[in-house]
């Protein structure tokens, strides 16, 4: 066994726009995750077009929703339920780029957002930059694309938060 220690930059963003509409304006910017569309992209036996298909589930900004879960609602149990969910992005023709080089790199592709409201209603949204994550890998032939990641997940947020 063997353990190590990493920096990993965390970003928090907040606004003042409703939790609803930062939720819906991130899902409009995702494609989504179609495991079928990925077994047809395998089974094409060509990369490139095996690609193109991965891509194809992609939004604008180059993410697919991988899944979402309801943090929220299951503080609900608890007798708290508050505005909370996790989003699992990412594009696996993105991570076959670093994975190619180092499988570790799958550990963290896909990727997490956290939306939420807090205590004063203001909405967050919050991930951990790729390149942080990735970077402990110290593989240079990842870094480039650790750092669009980092410029996606910017785009990203910036768009759902409407910051301009």
């Amino acid at each position: 066994m063997s353990e190590s220690r990493f920096v990993v930059e965390h970003v928090c963003l907040t606004a003042d726009k409703p939790f609803e509409e930062v939720a819906n304006d991130l899902a409009r910017q995702l494609g989504r995750f179609d495991p079928e569309i990925l077994r047809l992209a395998l089974a094409s036996r060509d990369p490139q077009q095996a690609k193109a298909k991965i891509n194809s589930m992609a939004g604008p900004g180059g993410f697919m929703l991988f899944g979402a879960s309801d943090h929220g609602l299951l503080l609900g149990v608890v007798g708290r339920p508050r505005k909370a969910v996790q989003f699992v992005v990412g594009n696996p023709a993105i991570a076959l780029e670093m994975t190619q080089h180092d499988l570790r790199a799958g550990l963290y592709a896909p990727l997490r957002l956290l939306l939420y409201q807090d205590e004063q209603g203001q909405t967050c949204l919050e991930y951990d930059k790729p390149s942080s994550l990735f970077g402990q890998f110290a593989n240079d032939a990842i870094t480039p694309t650790a750092t669009l990641l980092n410029q996606k997940l910017e785009a990203l947020t910036a768009n759902a938060l409407a910051i301009v």
